[in-house]
């Protein structure tokens, strides 16, 4: 029987525009990007020309610092321009897809026998090692050091978020095998839904724990928190569902196939469903007749919380598994703001009446109330107020207004002492969307967590 671990910190926040389970049409367009900052902290060294003729899976460039980790082309085509920025910085490389999707020919690996070292190799040579993350620090994995644990969680409780039991339940075949593979590097800790009946409870080589509770109980970095803690000198690694899937597929099938399904969500989209794309895809056809009305729109490679705003013309980021699309909130102008009395604002604080109607008897009169997303700030910023507020979002055993601090003030002896080990942007997503300072925590934890790698390493 699986551990079960139960949290009650964390906010789920109620917001409209989830997804249906159906898989729409579409067909991928002409051109598609690769954009070396998606892939953070890597130095890019290109391994093509303008007009090379490429496959899916041939490599495009490799990180200067591990000569081994490639990264690959998600289509066949051929590389229609590179574009530099100052100091030649590559900002991206833009393929023309041909329509054609022919895989590069790769050796399908052999999973019977191999060790660690080969297996390491082999999905750095395939492209398939950029989706290997590593705590500390939450960048792509350093495959000279041996980690003590690689986390999977299985669910995602981010506002919107897929359903992987949907996603991938008709994929187990290849995500068992993506977990055989990974087995083999270090041991593997799959989180699951508690209370719910899911393909993934069935899952072998792998200590499954159950877990409860609202968002960010998804997260890996909590549930690296409540399992196995990150001190100095340790190293976890950290491999998304779907992910996984694709390294299942490189294994069964030799090939590289990048596809993944991504959920287009959000209160602004007509009809929220589901979309198979590839990484670096244009949006632009994607997003077309699919939101509502005329007002300005922001469009979000990733969920409301920790997502990156991309423009109309964007292209899909190779991380993220939904798009969410809300109002920016610019044409908004309400009399008096928040010293309004309303009941269609959700406050966490009780600022407003909303949260006194969302009781158990007061749901069955009148249901869920529906209230009005867009992407005002709503303040401005101000200093850090010590009210305990992060604490009651965030289920980690830190002091999380101490270690916001500590970054602030770039000490870096104390982010050691107080959990930045363990911690990501992601997991401070709530902190952010609660802090009536209006910090930028999610920024300010990823210049730390630089500093620290610079530093430290």
């Amino acid at each position: 029987m699986a551990n079960l671990i139960t949290t009650k910190r964390g906010l789920d926040i109620p917001i409209n525009g989830k997804a249906v389970e159906s898989v729409g049409t579409f067909v991928h367009p002409t051109e598609f990007a690769m954009i070396p900052d998606y892939y953070h902290g890597i130095t890019p060294k290109l391994l093509v020309q303008e007009g090379d003729v490429v496959k899916a899976g041939s490599p495009v460039f490799f990180d200067k610092q591990f000569p081994d980790t490639r990264f690959v082309s998600p289509v066949s085509g051929t590389i229609k321009a590179i574009n530099r920025g100052e100091r030649r910085k590559i900002l991206n490389i833009l393929i023309e897809n041909d329509g054609k999707m022919e895989y590069a020919a790769i050796e399908k690996p052999s999973l019977a026998g191999a060790g660690s070292e080969q297996l390491i190799l082999q999905l750095q040579h395939a492209g398939l090692w950029a989706y290997v993350k590593q705590r500390p620090y939450d960048v792509i994995a350093n495959p000279s050091v041996t980690p003590k644990a690689i986390f999977v969680s299985a669910f995602d409780t981010a506002p919107l978020a897929p359903n992987n039991d949907f996603v991938i339940g008709n994929q187990m075949t290849d995500f068992q095998t993506g977990i055989d593979v990974l087995a083999k590097i270090a041991p593997v800790q799959l989180g699951i839904r508690a209370g719910k009946k899911t393909p993934f409870s069935a899952v072998k080589n792998a200590t499954i724990t159950e877990y409860a509770g609202p968002h960010p109980v998804g997260n890996v970095g909590i549930q690296i928190n409540h399992i196995s803690p990150v001190n100095k000198g340790e190293t976890v690694y950290t491999v998304n569902a779907q992910d996984v899937v694709c390294i299942g597929r490189l294994f069964n099938k030799g090939i590289v196939d990048l596809t993944r399904t991504v959920a287009l969500t959000g209160p602004s989209v007509k009809a929220p469903q589901y979309f198979k794309l590839l990484p670096g895809c244009k949006l632009e056809s994607l997003l077309k007749d699919k939101m509502k009305g005329n007002a300005t729109h922001r469009i979000i490679s990733g969920n409301v919380l920790s997502g990156d705003k991309i423009a109309g013309n964007g292209y899909i980021d190779p991380y993220a598994t939904q798009i969410t699309i809300i109002e920016e909130g610019n044409e908004t102008h309400e009399l008096l703001g928040w010293g309004m009395p309303r009941i269609r604002k959700f406050s966490m604080s009780r600022t407003f009446l909303s949260p006194l109607l969302e009781t158990k008897f007061m749901r069955k009169l009148f249901g869920h109330i529906r209230y009005q997303w867009d992407a005002r700030l709503m303040g401005g910023r101000r200093a850090m107020i010590m009210s305990g507020e992060y604490d009651k979002v965030l289920p980690m055993d830190i002091y999380p207004e101490y270690l916001f601090k500590a970054m602030i003030t770039k000490d870096i002896d104390k982010m050691e002492a107080l959990g930045a080990y363990e911690i990501a942007p992601e997991d401070v997503a709530l902190c952010e969307f609660v802090c009536t300072s209006k910090l930028p925590l999610q920024q300010i934890v990823r210049e730390s967590l630089d500093l620290m790698k610079k530093e430290l390493e």
